[in-house]
């Protein structure tokens, strides 16, 4: 069972990777070198707060995809929560920005593109079986 790391640890992490992208052009280092990462700006589900989000995304069959694999974790990451609750989001990628409009794939369609997914990145399928939930796709439309 993987462990829950907490709130504080996990947006203590994601901001100095947020910093870092925006510093270089959407570009990072570390443990994410060469991966493609978005900015996800979402509203909170509970709070209405805005949350940015680093995700790393896929373009695939002309989709962008995002994943809701939280590590492997028994829950879904909050952001899955928001974009359920409020499906407008924006979106940085690289040094552009623009609005978009998330929807959860549908399981047929969500278990085709995961094996593209964990093709391209062998990590989330090991994610995957780390959890028994059904881990999430969205693919982030341009509005």
């Amino acid at each position: 069972m993987t462990e829950m790391p907490d709130t504080q640890t996990i947006n203590a992490f994601n901001q100095s990777i947020i910093d870092e992208f925006r510093s270089n052009g959407g570009k990072v280092g570390g443990q994410f070198e060469g991966a493609n990462l978005l900015l996800l700006h979402t509203t909170g589900a509970k709070s209405g707060e805005p949350r940015v989000s680093p995700l790393a995304y896929f373009d695939i069959d002309g989709k962008l995809i995002i994943i809701g694999s939280f590590a492997g974790a028994p829950v879904s990451p909050a952001w899955v929560h928001n974009l359920r609750a409020n499906p407008a989001a924006h979106v940085e990628v690289g040094t552009e920005e623009f609005d978009v409009a998330a929807h959860e794939l549908p399981r047929a369609e969500r278990d085709a593109l995961f094996d593209k997914v964990t093709a391209a990145a062998p990590g989330f399928a090991e994610y995957q079986s780390k959890t028994s939930r059904v881990i999430p796709l969205f693919e982030l439309r341009r509005t």
